[in-house]
């Protein structure tokens, strides 16, 4: 059961029905409709004031945010839950510029015996 699972089944007593630990549900505990999720989705953002993207987009978003903060790519794995490396690497890796000048730097420091720190 999710954690706060018991802590929301107390509070509605007898009416919780989530059996198999799930995160999002109604109030109830029984599964949310596709489409009631969307709807949600959107008017969280919008009240959030976010900029309003699909919801299937925020698995793109998470793995870019990973990406930019340098999460390595096996825990990035992990966390799109991907079973192959490949997916993670070729959809969301990604070297920018600076990066690879960076790396061809310490490559060339490296070659000539130099530091590349």
């Amino acid at each position: 059961m999710c954690p706060i699972g018991p802590l929301i089944f107390e509070a509605r007593g007898e009416l919780w029905q989530d059996t198999r630990g799930l995160v999002f549900t109604t109030k109830y505990g029984t599964p949310i409709e596709p489409g009631n999720l969307t709807r949600m989705f959107a008017l969280r953002a919008k009240r959030a004031g976010l900029r309003l993207i699909p919801l299937r987009n925020t698995r793109h978003t998470t793995g870019a945010l990973l990406v930019v903060g340098k999460v390595h790519p096996k825990v990035a794995q992990r966390i799109l839950r991907h079973s192959q490396i490949a997916m993670t690497m070729d959809v969301y890796a990604d070297a920018d510029d600076a990066e690879v000048r960076d790396a061809l730097r310490q490559l060339s420091e490296a070659l000539r015996g130099g530091s590349a720190a």
